[in-house]
């Protein structure tokens, strides 16, 4: 069964070695780049915490650290989760 929380964005990792290009022709090697993020979001289950990670693709929005979002987790194994954005 399936339960809700919230968690914290306690990380936001730029993926530096993964560049996309989003325009056709660059006036130099970073004109219309983007990158992927990693985030991490810290949550908390019968006091005892828990790390969650997400990849979010070059071009999408990234919550920014310290920020609240909501965490799905499995009541029977609750480092099982995963983060909706």
């Amino acid at each position: 069964m399936e339960k809700e929380t919230m968690g914290t964005v306690i990380s936001v990792t730029k993926q530096w070695w993964l560049k996309v290009n989003r325009k056709p022709v660059r006036a130099h090697a970073m004109d219309g780049a983007a990158f992927p993020h990693t985030i991490k979001v810290k949550y908390t289950i019968d006091g005892k915490d828990y790390i969650c990670r997400k990849w979010i693709g070059a071009g999408n929005k990234v919550p920014d650290k310290g920020t609240t979002i909501k965490v799905t987790y499995y009541e029977d194994k609750p480092s099982k989760a995963r983060i909706e954005l």
